[in-house]
């Protein structure tokens, strides 16, 4: 699919993204593994979750839709001992957080499973999960020395293990989470940075024994009971309007329900320091979660350094963040993203290769890029490379841009937020 886009005499308008993917999936998987019936609200549509409903459901879990309330659906738990061998291989698709829990998961199970996935997931480091879960006592067997998936996982009784994180990961630390729910003994991990923590707040709704210490989590056997979740709107997907909005110089947005969860607020932090109007209002709490309506206004913005332990809090963020830089003043640098390049496409090449494409000036760093702010990008021919955000990334841009923007393969978004390209048109006002 191509999309064309043309910049607008002004953004003005309300738009509700998507269900927040990371808490969809937890929602489903965790529920799936505790005991009793719960009821998801609000579940994210976008592909990725697809996905893990496609394999809980070949693992023998109930999942019901509600076909008169789009969104909501009733979640029959198993508890940890109730999954079933499944008769086919997993297959993830495009997501790595559907591969990663998944397999924390099913380390525990007494059963074989393999899970594999799309070619770009199966392109995706998964040593940094087979490794602390074959020390736990998991067999898992991957492509490129149990590196890469497929990935077959024959569960056993597991121990807990003392684990430094070799990177701030919220996949990674999820998965050891799962695993260590039903270990033997205390699990101990040591975050280098601070990650997002939705597993951690779900699952002590559900009554698991863990603990936090800084950096430090420990958790402990524990038996979890289902609970109901509402999902809030993914900030993720709430990113794309905010930098729109503060870069066009005719806009007023309100973004509505969105999950403002402060490990996932990097993108706010960083636009705040570069001088957005934003406003929040309507602040609640939802299922555990706080969540507040937005309101962006056009901004002028000035340049700032991201790197250190506000990355984690904007990994997803940053190549919409590089279009933002474009149009601000001075000269933004962003440090310590090296796990941008084993995103769904490597996120530094594809992301200054496209922006380049539009006139951008930008400097490509092993770990990240520097942008020069210009206040100008024209029209181009462009590429998603296969990668939702990128293909949203560059729908932003082209809102902004001078003359007009085509993006190749522009159905990638459905992966994340299949309404993208509805949500811009509706905000355009001609």
């Amino acid at each position: 699919m191509r999309a064309e886009i043309t910049p607008p005499k002004k953004l003005e308008g309300a738009v509700l993204p998507p269900p927040d993917k990371s808490i969809s999936h937890r929602a489903a998987i965790l529920n799936t593994f505790a005991s009793g019936q719960a009821t998801v609200t609000n579940f994210s549509p976008g592909a990725d979750c697809a996905s893990t409903v496609r394999c809980l459901r070949a693992l023998g879990v109930t999942i019901e839709l509600d076909a008169k309330a789009p969104g909501t659906m009733v979640v029959n738990g198993l508890g940890p001992h109730g999954l079933h061998e499944p008769t086919r291989v997993l297959d993830a698709g495009n997501s790595g957080t559907t591969m990663r829990l998944l397999t924390g998961l099913l380390a525990s199970q007494p059963f074989l499973s393999i899970l594999t996935g799309d070619r770009s997931l199966r392109s995706r480091p998964m040593g940094r999960i087979v490794k602390p879960l074959t020390l736990m006592g998991a067999e898992i067997l991957g492509r490129q020395g149990n590196t890469m998936a497929p990935l077959a996982i024959k569960g056993n009784s597991l121990r807990g293990i003392d684990y430094s994180l070799p990177v701030s990961s919220a996949q990674l630390k999820s998965a050891l989470i799962l695993a260590g729910l039903s270990a033997q003994g205390d699990t101990r991990l040591h975050q280098p940075a601070a990650s997002r923590d939705h597993t951690e707040r779900m699952i002590r709704a559900m009554g698991a024994d863990l603990k936090e210490d800084g950096l430090f989590l420990t958790i402990r056997p524990s038996a979890l009971r289902a609970v109901d979740v509402y999902v809030p709107g993914d900030i993720s997907a709430a990113a794309f309007w905010l930098v729109a909005a503060c870069c066009h110089p005719k806009a007023r947005v309100r973004i509505e329900g969105i999950g403002i969860n402060p490990y996932r607020t990097g993108i706010l932090d960083a636009l705040l320091s570069m001088g957005a109007k934003v406003a929040f209002s309507d602040r609640r709490d939802e299922g555990g979660e706080p969540v507040a309506d937005l309101t962006v206004e056009s901004s002028g913005l000035k340049a700032t350094e991201i790197c250190g332990e506000m990355i984690p809090r904007i990994i997803d963020e940053i190549p919409v963040l590089a279009v933002a830089a474009c149009f601000a003043q001075g000269t933004t640098v962003i440090r310590d993203a090296q796990e941008l390049r084993v995103k769904e496409s490597d996120r530094i090449k594809t992301t200054l290769q496209e922006l380049s494409k539009m006139g951008a000036k930008i400097e490509e760093l092993p770990d990240g890029m520097i942008i020069q702010g210009t206040g100008f990008l024209k029209g181009a021919s462009c590429r998603s490379h296969g990668d939702h955000r990128m293909a949203m990334t560059l729908g932003i841009a082209g809102l902004l841009a001078q003359g007009e923007t085509t993006v190749e393969g522009a159905e990638a978004t459905s992966v994340s937020y299949p309404s993208f390209w509805q949500d811009l048109e509706n905000l355009c006002q001609r």
